[in-house]
């Protein structure tokens, strides 16, 4: 949130430096973040001074310059070539002399230099008024008033003003800072904490009065749970235009673009007091009555955008009689019932709206606004009507306005302020330090909160209404706390601890885990548990009754709960190769969420993720990206390092494996792992191949330090493994391979197993190499040649008759 110095200043006279009053408003809990210096013209016009045109002759070398000499007030004039026809003898002009800034349109610089124009020097340049960024004029030079003095500053002769705008970290709890006022009221406290005392000036409206009762717009609410207050008045007559530049210099300030004077007085009065106004053209409100209402859902509503949205039955509508809907309430306006330059009288809204219905309208509709903003963080119902006066007054004041009718209030049940007892002993107990009552009392008196009683034991206080966030005791000590100065709190130099080395058996094997993967070059990652809804349709293993959906999503990129790890471990691939980082290896600890007819279930996985070059870019090393094997030889020395062996290969099932496997022992599955199907990467936007590996960590805890060892003698005869390069066509997965060669040859081949894919432009197309080894053993004697080489012989005729593959 963006606040101007200057205009803290209007409600409390500060003399501090810009910077104390940053460290004084960041020690109330108001954290300055930074601190920016605005010019309502760039560059102040330094440099730039009243001159007097003392000669002015055609130059002799164009015809459409003139060589002029020019009074600044030295020692002597100056020579200046001018291209503009207005320039005369006697004229005051602006001079920007040499060295000066000035500044174009997009906040470009160029440096005013001597030099030489057809042969005669210039020693400086008249100004026109878009080159000072005065305006818009460029048919000549700005003539200047004849009573000023010669070599006066420019910055002094048109008021240039410059501020400190303080750029603020508003905790969501701090509705009672969104304003300019709000935070003056805030800084009165703390500097009167510091001993100055200073009057909050409080804008007037005591000069309201209706003009004419000319043309009365009725108002209906019709949930007053949803609307506990709606005030509007008519005001007619207004006209249209720019407005004054100083409400244009305090929105600029803030980084707001003023639009019109209507728009302009309603976002100043926002920023000033927190309350969000908004104006409509009274010709577009049909039978002159305003109905707060929700109309149907999937009702079509076209907001200030241009964009056509689709209502919720919940949301908030501000309708004319025919229940046409004219604005979202406290979020956005309809473009119909906008003010334009056509505007002549308008309805002018404030009303206090629900926050938490606010809120879910502004997620559901993917809109953030200034309004919104404030409304759904709480704010002061009791600022509705004065703030609507206060623009009301603005409005008349600078859009030549009359205001035509009454304040129409709906407020039917007053909210009454909150009341809470405050123990001197638990405030004593929670600050850590005996604070004087004194003090007590007197940080009270400084943030409104009023005393109705007070005895030895603690004090009955009333909360005023603007502090939506002050509801317990706590609160208060909180409050007194923050004034008070957390600096200002003695704390012990003794620190007492407990050490414990002990640690659970899950954790350490995480963090053998980890260790391991970090030592192979693995980056830890931890993805967000809420993701897209729409991820679940990328995989047909995947259900999307099954998803945890949130009550209330902060965005539609956040609306359920994640099934698994692989979709949001591809959003951190792939905005690491966006910037550049091609070899990346990724690991996960994480969970997965499910909803099943039976209840909720979570899942803890780890998972690796793997693309680009097995290693950095060295004159030492070749080149050489990962690969199926380099993932698989990763997996098994993880398992292996916890003490998992006798892994078994089968075919996997998920459908998001363009090639995998699954590891398991016995029936125990442990973890899948292959190459992403490139049809999920392309949703992504990644190119390159990526690795995935998905372990079921919980059955590789049960495995982990619980199995029992089967001791038995080493087999006898040995084991003989032969290898096959297969040219297949795409479709063919490995298991249809795995269940083939079992199929084969049932008593003699112990494993198949995948190493190695290869996909390449030397293949033919619609073609990929599989590398297949396979294991063979006989436990009672040893295999000859002619044994093995007839079982190969017939795998290699049983792959030929049934996928047509060929040996490469």
């Amino acid at each position: 949130m963006k606040i101007s110095y200057n205009w803290l200043r209007q409600f409390l006279q500060v003399e501090k430096e810009a910077e104390s009053t940053g460290e004084l408003l960041t020690d109330l809990g108001l954290e300055v973040e930074g601190i920016e210096i605005v010019e309502s013209i760039k560059g102040s016009l330094k440099g730039v001074v009243v001159g007097k045109v003392l000669t002015c002759e055609k130059h002799p070398n164009a015809d459409k310059l003139n060589v002029t000499t020019v009074d600044l007030g030295g020692d002597a004039p100056l020579q200046i070539v001018c291209g503009a026809p207005n320039v005369a003898v006697g004229q005051k002009v602006p001079v920007a002399t040499i060295g000066t800034m000035l500044y174009n349109d997009n906040g470009e610089g160029f440096k005013i230099k001597k030099g030489k124009i057809r042969g005669e020097e210039s020693h400086g340049m008249i100004c026109a008024e878009d080159e000072l960024g005065l305006g818009k004029g460029h048919d000549g030079i700005m003539v200047l008033a004849e009573n000023l003095e010669v070599g006066t500053p420019c910055a002094e002769v048109f008021e240039i003003e410059t501020d400190y705008v303080f750029e603020i970290g508003l905790t969501p709890n701090r509705a009672d800072a969104m304003s300019h006022y709000g935070v003056a009221r805030d800084l009165r406290a703390g500097l009167i904490q510091q001993g100055t005392s200073l009057e909050l000036i409080s804008p007037s409206v005591s000069d309201f009065h209706v003009d004419e009762r000319t043309l009365k717009i009725d108002i209906e609410v019709e949930n007053k749970e949803l609307v506990p207050r709606y005030c509007g008045i008519t005001i007619t007559d207004v006209e249209v235009k720019e407005s004054p530049e100083w409400i244009k210099n305090k929105l600029n300030a803030i980084g707001l673009t003023p639009k019109n004077n209507i728009v302009d007085i309603t976002n100043y009065v926002l920023h000033e007091l927190g309350q969000p106004l908004h104006a409509f053209d009274t010709s577009k409100i049909k039978g002159n009555k305003v109905v707060v209402k929700n109309l149907e859902e999937g009702t079509k509503f076209v907001t200030l955008d241009e964009v056509e949205r689709e209502l919720s039955s919940e949301d908030i509508m501000i309708c004319d009689i025919d229940n046409n809907p004219l604005c979202i309430g406290g979020v956005f306006g309809g473009i119909k019932s906008g003010v334009t330059e056509h505007t002549t009288s308008i309805f002018l809204e404030s009303a206090y709206f629900n926050p938490v219905s606010i809120r879910k309208t502004a997620k559901r509709h993917a809109l953030n606004t200034d309004a919104s903003f404030r409304f759904e963080r709480g704010i002061d119902i009791n600022m509705t009507e004065y703030a609507l006066k206060r623009a009301a007054l603005l409005i008349e004041k600078y859009a030549g306005g009359k205001l035509s009718s009454d304040v129409l209030d709906f407020y039917p049940e007053k909210l009454e302020d909150f009341q809470v007892f405050l123990s001197f002993e638990n405030t004593y107990r929670l600050i850590g330090q005996e604070i004087p009552k004194e003090s007590i009392k007197n940080i009270l008196a400084s943030l409104d909160i009023k005393i109705n009683s007070s005895t030895e034991a603690g004090l009955g206080l009333t909360i005023p209404s603007y502090r939506v966030d002050v509801q317990r005791e706590a609160d208060i000590i909180e409050e007194i706390l923050r004034v008070y100065g957390y600096n200002n709190i003695e704390f012990s130099h003794k620190l007492n601890t407990s050490i414990s080395f002990d640690s659970d058996k899950e954790t350490k094997i995480e963090n053998i885990t980890a260790n391991q993967l970090t030592a192979l070059g693995f980056n830890e990652t931890m993805a967000n548990s809420l993701t897209k809804e729409d991820y679940v349709s990328l995989s047909e293993n995947l259900n999307s009754d099954n998803n945890v959906e949130m009550l209330n999503p902060l965005s539609n990129d956040l609306k359920v709960m994640r099934q698994s790890l692989l979709f949001s471990g591809l959003e951190s691939v792939a905005y690491n190769i966006n910037r550049k980082q091609n070899a990346l290896k990724f690991y996960e600890f994480g969970k997965t969420y499910h909803k099943y007819e039976s209840g909720y279930q979570e899942d803890k996985h780890l998972t690796l993720f793997v693309t680009g070059n097995r290693t950095k870019d060295s004159w030492k090393t070749t080149t050489q990206l990962s690969d199926f094997y380099y993932l698989k030889g990763i997996v098994t020395s993880l398992l292996g390092r916890l003490g998992i062996s006798s892994l078994k290969t089968t075919p996997v099932k998920t459908d998001v494996f363009s090639e995998g496997i699954v590891l398991s022992v016995g029936k125990i599955k442990l973890v899948e792992l292959g190459v992403v199907k490139r049809a999920i990467l392309k949703e992504f936007s990644i190119k390159q191949e990526v690795l995935f590996a998905d372990f079921n960590w919980q059955n590789v805890l049960k495995l982990v330090g619980n199995k029992k060892l089967k001791v038995s003698d080493l087999p006898k005869f040995p084991s003989v493994k032969r290898d096959l390069a297969l040219l297949l066509d795409n479709k063919i997965e490995f298991k249809e391979i795995y269940n083939l060669a079992f199929q084969s040859e049932r008593k003699l081949l112990k494993e198949v197993d995948l190493f190695d894919v290869y996909e390449g432009d030397k293949l033919p197309e619609g073609k990929k190499s599989y590398a297949v080894s396979f294991l063979l053993q006989d436990e009672s004697k040893t295999l000859a040649d002619k044994q093995i080489d007839k079982i190969m012989q017939k795998l290699q005729q049983t792959f030929e008759k049934n996928l047509d593959a060929v040996l490469r």
